[in-house]
């Protein structure tokens, strides 16, 4: 699992304060991965997104923008399950891999955008995160809580179990995984807030309810409004103090007929306008530090049509958390142009 080309030069670049103004330079990181789960495909998200257009819409934002390539994932060959979990050691290297890659991406003051490859990702991404800045906290946008444990999971997929690594609150519920000695839990239950839940196993009911976790289902969206959700969310994370914004979004938590091309979709997701407020809204705050966007898999499209709708609204989500607006991005024109002397009238 070796770092080559600019993602070691990054890694040895020299690290700066967390609290760093990095609003103007931007870090992708792909992360082709799929052993978080059991269907393949979703290692070819990164590409996918690129292919629509990334780099090219970042760029017009005004941004500086340095795209690190692929990290270099290598699956073991014996790599028992622990319980009913596959993969656990090939997981785990590949999240303190990462976990490398972001923190340098942070360290050197970029806001760092990370391409999956499946939401098992997140451990190491936000784990990364958290090595430059230890008091951020977490906004998770996705169908499903990734909150069960290696004892509640009816899977055992590790991409469902996610955020249980993260969290100080469910350190002596958690077995010692094969492959994860290298991170502890760091995250409080009150630094974290869902939105968009509507497939939630009853293992993940107990440990939100248990815990006190701020969540917003799409019942609660659509009693609320996502206006008020998201008040209610920035309030909750940030009311104490400012402090960086992890957002870890999953594609699915769009409704299926917006992003057909993943691999656990369910109905009565997220519309496009639900969405792009949500990514709006922690723009403006001014403190996004790290973006995930996972689940993206291009070969599950029915047609190429449907896998062109799901990676164009990756760029869409992306870009709108970095400043693009529905009123145009205020970058070409700064002041009104005045016609010079000289200018000729043309009929």
């Amino acid at each position: 699992m070796a770092l080559r080309g600019p993602l070691s030069r990054l890694l040895r670049s020299t690290l700066s304060s967390c609290q760093q103004n990095r609003s103007q330079s931007v870090a992708i990181l792909g992360a082709p991965f799929s052993k978080g789960q059991k269907r393949r495909g979703v290692e070819h998200g990164p590409k996918a997104i690129r292919d629509a257009g990334l780099v090219e819409r970042l760029s017009n934002l005004d941004y500086a923008v340095h795209d690190f390539g692929d990290l270099t994932f290598k699956h073991l060959e014996k790599d028992e399950h622990f319980m009913h979990v596959p993969f656990p050691r090939t997981v785990g290297r590949a999240n303190q891999l990462l976990s490398g890659a972001v923190s340098g991406a942070v360290g050197a003051g970029h806001t760092c955008i990370m391409l999956g490859g499946d939401h098992s990702l997140a451990i190491g991404s936000v784990e990364g995160h958290a090595q430059q800045c230890p008091d951020l906290c977490l906004i998770w946008v996705d169908a499903h809580a990734d909150i069960n444990t290696p004892l509640t999971s009816p899977s055992g997929n590790l991409h469902g179990q996610s955020v249980a690594f993260l969290l100080k609150d469910l350190q002596n519920k958690m077995p010692e995984v094969p492959g994860f000695s290298w991170m502890k839990p760091f995250l409080s239950a009150r630094d974290l807030v869902y939105i968009g839940l509507r497939d939630v196993d009853p293992g993940e009911h107990i440990i939100l309810k248990t815990l006190g976790i701020q969540y917003f289902s799409m019942r609660d969206i659509d009693r609320m409004g996502i206006q008020r959700v998201m008040e209610v969310t920035l309030d909750h994370l940030l009311a104490r103090k400012q402090r960086p914004i992890h957002l870890s979004f999953d594609i699915d938590a769009f409704d299926p007929s917006l992003a057909p091309a993943t691999g656990t979709p369910v109905n009565g997701g997220l519309t496009y306008r639900e969405g792009i407020y949500i990514t709006e809204e922690i723009h403006n705050t001014g403190l996004l530090s790290v973006m995930d966007v996972v689940e993206v898999n291009p070969t599950l499209g029915a047609t190429p049509e449907a896998v062109e709708a799901t990676t164009s609204l990756a760029v869409d989500v992306i870009a709108s958390a970095l400043g693009q607006t529905r009123e145009g991005a205020h970058i070409a024109f700064p002041k009104i142009p005045e016609p010079k002397e000289d200018t000729e009238l043309r009929i």
